[in-house]
């Protein structure tokens, strides 16, 4: 890679040995610096091979040019205070991706997407159409590929990747101060990791990071990306909607997605052929296409792209179905506001919820999607504040509660959500809270759920 020389003896300190952190610990050895790596999990320190190790650093040590932290630590925590009390710079993994790619002969294209919800879905169709157009492009970000990996494989000789589906959180997107993408998209902002930023605003504004490019999408359903959107410096800005689009828009017309923004009005896909269905996975599909188009993918290739993609597991994906009886896991559904969107794309819905609420309302959430519950199964320590929400804004709705926590917990909820399920229905596991209690995490609990819904069906099938 080509103008990394900077790193040479550079003193750099790896705040966090996870993936992200071990990925830049990696090129940063490869390119010169002289790496340290803390965390205050001794367990994830042993399996660091190569490079100096210090166990829960309160403080960088002395001489520490750059710290490189990794998205899960807070600003506030006594390392990090401390790194910007001596006068050391304090980055993430993405903004030091960027640093290395820009100083590159030919950086990638940057294309980002931010959003309380629905980031995932969103970059994956966005490398689909890419990939679809011909273009070199991968997925990485927050969605699994750390970004400086790559930015790394792009500088590496008969690499590609000259286009990059980025996806960044909030958390990223705080720590990556020069990171200015050529496109970028903010899906929605709702409550959350606001123990993280401090305030709504602050959460907001980490996210509008991503608006300050060429091309700034925001989505007209949604007013705070609608209110980042306004305040971007971007020469063009385009919208998103799920009603008729008018100039310089994306939306939905006649049943199919139409582009008013890059086009005369092309029909790019039909909105029946969008997965996952409903609202939410629209509104993704249509940001997709934006950062697609805007990047100099074609028509074809957006409506390909989507034909071409699945969601990914825990976010919308049919994991079994028998006797007319759909199974969805959407265990990654971890707040209200994606639950909303979960449900909202379906018409009748066996809806198995419940978890750490974390102080989350939820009676706005079930409110809204009142009528389309054919029932709720709910699981976890916070089953009496969706009882509550039940009780008051849809009473004729049959509820059972799961009262077990143990490992057969999920495999009783979907026993129980088939026997109210008639056919047509779906069962839905979009939980609206966290998985902390009962599983190790989302994907721990979407995987139960799946192992469940498929020895139910295979039963069912076998009467």
């Amino acid at each position: 890679m080509s103008g990394v020389g900077w790193l040479d003896g550079m003193r750099v300190l790896v705040a966090g040995a996870g993936v992200s952190g071990m990925a830049t610990a990696r090129v940063l050895a490869a390119n010169g610096a002289r790496v340290t790596v803390t965390d205050d999990r001794s367990e994830r320190l042993g399996l660091v091979k190569g490079l100096e190790v210090v166990a829960g650093l309160a403080a960088p040590p002395a001489g520490t040019d750059l710290v490189v932290t990794s998205p899960d630590w807070r600003p506030d925590a006594p390392l990090l205070a401390a790194a910007a009390g001596a006068g050391v710079e304090v980055v993430g993994e993405a903004e030091l991706a960027w640093r290395l790619d820009q100083r590159r002969d030919e950086p990638a294209v940057w294309l980002a997407v931010t959003g309380t919800n629905g980031k995932t879905t969103t970059v994956g169709m966005l490398e689909s159409m890419l990939r679809a157009g011909g273009l070199d492009a991968v997925a990485c970000g927050n969605v699994g590929l750390p970004v400086i990996d790559a930015v790394e494989a792009a500088g590496a000789v008969g690499a590609g990747h000259a286009v990059l589906a980025v996806e960044l959180s909030s958390s990223q997107l705080r720590w990556s101060p020069s990171v200015r993408p050529f496109a970028g998209a903010v899906l929605n902002v709702a409550e959350g990791h606001l123990g993280w930023h401090g305030s709504m605003d602050s959460y907001a504004m980490a996210k509008a990071r991503v608006l300050d490019g060429d091309v700034a999408i925001g989505n007209a359903g949604d007013p705070w990306s609608m209110r980042l959107l306004t305040a971007s410096p971007a020469a063009r800005k385009v919208t998103i909607t799920l009603g008729e689009p008018s100039a310089g828009q994306l939306g939905v017309l006649g049943g199919g997605l139409v582009d008013r923004a890059f086009t005369g009005g092309a029909v790019l896909a039909a909105t029946g052929e969008v997965r996952p269905p409903g609202p939410a996975g629209v509104t993704d599909a249509l940001a997709a296409a934006a950062l697609a188009l805007a990047a100099g993918a074609g028509i074809e290739a957006v409506g390909t792209g989507l034909a071409m993609f699945s969601p990914g597991e825990h976010r919308g994906a049919v994991v079994a179905e028998r006797g007319g009886v759909r199974f969805v896991d959407d265990s990654k559904a971890a707040n209200p506001h994606a639950a909303a969107a979960s449900l909202r794309g379906y018409e009748r819905v066996v809806w198995i919820a419940g978890g750490l609420c974390g102080g989350a309302r939820v009676d706005e959430l079930v409110e809204a999607n009142a009528g389309r519950l054919a029932g709720v199964v709910l699981i976890g320590a916070d089953r009496a504040v969706f009882m509550t929400a039940l009780a008051r804004h849809a009473p004729d709705v049959p509820v059972r509660q799961v009262e077990s926590r143990d490992d057969d917990a999920m495999a009783e909820a979907v026993r129980v959500a088939a026997d109210l399920a008639q056919p047509g229905d779906v069962v839905l596991l979009a939980p609206a809270a966290a998985s902390t209690g009962m599983f190790t995490d989302y994907a721990h609990r979407g995987r139960a759920f799946a192992a469940a819904a498929r020895a139910v069906a295979d039963w069912v099938r076998s009467r």
